[in-house]
């Protein structure tokens, strides 16, 4: 069942890729602690951002496709 909304999938998974791109740096400089964190949170996004659905926004009974009619 999805939750999300065409434009918020296309959002979470273009920013999912822009935080595991920002892991790699961080692993590059070091902070490794920073880019597994990254890395999770790049992930998390991205796999929501392409199977449309968010657990959080189910949790708060947010549906973003009621309001196009879906």
């Amino acid at each position: 069942m999805r939750n999300l909304t065409g434009k918020e999938s296309a959002v979470r998974a273009i920013g999912g890729g822009v935080l595991i791109v920002g892991a790699a740096a961080a692993w590059y400089q070091g902070a490794t602690a920073a880019a597994l964190g990254l890395v999770t949170a790049g992930l998390g996004a991205m796999l929501s951002g392409l199977f449309g659905y968010c657990p959080a926004c189910a949790l708060a009974g947010r549906c973003g496709l009621r309001k196009q009619g879906r």
